[in-house]
């Protein structure tokens, strides 16, 4: 039973070639038992995805550290991420990044990741109820963009609100997933690269675009 975060960095990260310093820090810095229920606490650090109430889950570990470190985010870094869920995966990267922008469609977990980030004393990230397929216009274009849904598309929207040269990265797909990064050569072009496969949960709303 892994029951502490050094545990969960050595066995669940490093040995599975999770190691950029950065993501290993900001992992260690982020306590993932103030991200779930009071009654799951002690099992914050499983390898493994857990519940936090009316169906959703908190990402499992090594998903969280595998996207930061696939993101290449720096100081300087603004991200928007769609889809907030409880605030874990925005808390880690707001260690790393300059400010994490994340909207969440359901509004109950919205307030339940606010009330997480304060609780975990973390001041640069905002988070909003709304369309995730909208993205956050009036603070784009950001350097990265990261989906904690999977999509079988990645909404326009999206694309356009990246800038030249940044990284978005997605689950991509229905019954089969993959994890997709997108990297913007120029306003209209993409490089793609598949990494491992993966299970998310679809992402819901729709695209007004």
């Amino acid at each position: 039973m892994i029951t502490t975060k050094m545990e969960m960095v050595e066995y669940q990260l490093k040995k599975r070639g999770v190691t950029d310093p950065r993501v290993i820090n900001a992992m260690l810095e982020v306590d993932r038992d103030l991200f779930v229920p009071e009654e799951l606490m002690d099992r914050a650090y499983e390898d493994g995805p857990l519940p936090i109430g009316k169906g959703q889950t908190i990402s499992q570990p090594y998903i969280v550290g595998y996207m930061a470190e696939k993101l290449m985010l720096d100081k300087e870094s603004t991200v928007l991420e769609v889809g907030t869920g409880c605030g874990y995966n925005a808390a880690v990267l707001s260690r790393i990044a300059s400010h994490i922008y994340s909207v969440e469609i359901i509004e109950w977990l919205a307030d339940l990741a606010r009330e997480n980030l304060s609780k975990a004393g973390i001041e640069n990230v905002s988070v909003r109820a709304g369309n995730g397929y909208d993205g956050w216009p009036e603070k784009a274009p950001f350097d990265a963009v990261v989906l904690t849904a999977a999509a079988a598309k990645i909404p326009q929207p999206l694309k356009q609100q990246l800038k030249v040269g940044g990284r978005l990265l997605a689950p991509v797909g229905e019954t089969i997933q993959h994890l997709i990064l997108f990297e913007k050569i120029d306003q209209d072009s993409f490089e793609e690269t598949e990494f491992l496969p993966v299970k998310f949960v679809p992402m819901t709303g729709e695209s007004n675009n």
